[in-house]
């Protein structure tokens, strides 16, 4: 049975792991037979978005504590991922990747990742363990695998994204909705996912093949 570490940067597209992509995740791989344990970095998140209007809202949250929603309450601190208990990385987007996880929605070009974020996904990079990447969550590999890897990726078709996430060092590769790039040099898998889809039945085509490519890279 495969072991798979799932990281998850809160609750919510705008401010926190995209739900659906999540879910969607966790779905595909309990129908695979996998054992999954989430994961969420145990710090404020970088602001809280009212999902109805979409304006910031004067309170805080913690991101482990809103990932929680997701998992019922089954959560581990991101400090506490090793990656020698798994087999197998998965990373769904949203916004929260890009803010919570790093700063590429803040910073663009310029962003760094966190430390424990790094820690953690850098881990099965060294062992090369396969790693699937998915919405905007693939702005992080090049922080991660280092630009001179140079690793295949892509977040669709969005061409300033496109153009910021090769900047920052990795091959950025077109790609449909409901499809995946694989980069079996580095085992790292990417899909769209909601940099695309526009409802659930697309996102969850790319996801569930991402799923799928990354338990098939388990050696």
């Amino acid at each position: 049975m495969a072991k798979v570490a799932v990281i998850l940067a809160g609750c919510g597209v705008y401010d926190g792991a995209e739900i659906n992509e999540a879910v969607l995740t966790l779905l595909h791989l309990a129908k695979a037979g996998a054992q999954v344990q989430c994961f969420a970095p145990d710090q404020e998140q970088f602001h809280t978005i009212n999902h109805m209007t979409g304006e910031e809202m004067p309170e805080s949250r913690n991101v482990m504590v809103e990932a929680s929603r997701i998992t019922r309450g089954d959560i581990q601190p991101l400090t506490a991922l090793n990656a020698d208990e798994f087999d197998a990385l998965i990373v769904p987007g949203g916004f929260g990747a890009a803010k919570n996880l790093c700063d590429f929605a803040i910073k663009g070009t310029d962003a760094t990742i966190s430390n424990a974020m790094f820690d953690a996904c850098a881990q099965f990079a060294k062992s090369s363990k396969p790693a699937g990447y998915m919405c905007i969550a693939p702005a992080m590999i090049p922080m991660v695998y280092g630009a001179d890897a140079k690793v295949q990726v892509t977040i669709g078709n969005d061409v300033d994204t496109a153009a910021a996430i090769t900047q920052l060092g990795s091959v950025h590769i077109a790609c449909a909705v409901d499809d995946i790039v694989i980069d079996n040099t580095h085992k790292v898998v990417t899909t769209p996912a909601y940099m695309l889809a526009s409802n659930l039945v697309e996102a969850d085509a790319g996801i569930g093949k991402l799923v799928t490519a990354t338990l098939a890279l388990i050696e």
